[in-house]
């Protein structure tokens, strides 16, 4: 009994981490080189793309970095 309940305890711990299947998914990334156009659009995975409408207002208040020319 012991050994199942030593089993369990990982497994709920898991189940509380955020978790993306990609990368742009993560709202934390949507700033990110890939995540953003033209570079995700050959990749399909712009956030536009992979997060709910209901984020899209947030995908949508990211605004690309601005490059530098060195």
């Amino acid at each position: 009994m012991k050994y199942l309940l030593l089993l369990l305890i990982p497994l709920l711990t898991a189940c509380f981490e955020d978790r993306y299947r990609y990368k742009c998914q993560n709202p934390d990334f949507f700033h990110a080189e890939e995540c953003q156009k033209p570079k995700c659009l050959f990749t399909q995975q712009c956030p536009e793309y992979l997060v709910a409408p209901i984020l899209e207002k947030k995908v949508n208040d990211v605004q690309p970095e601005a490059k530098s020319n060195p």
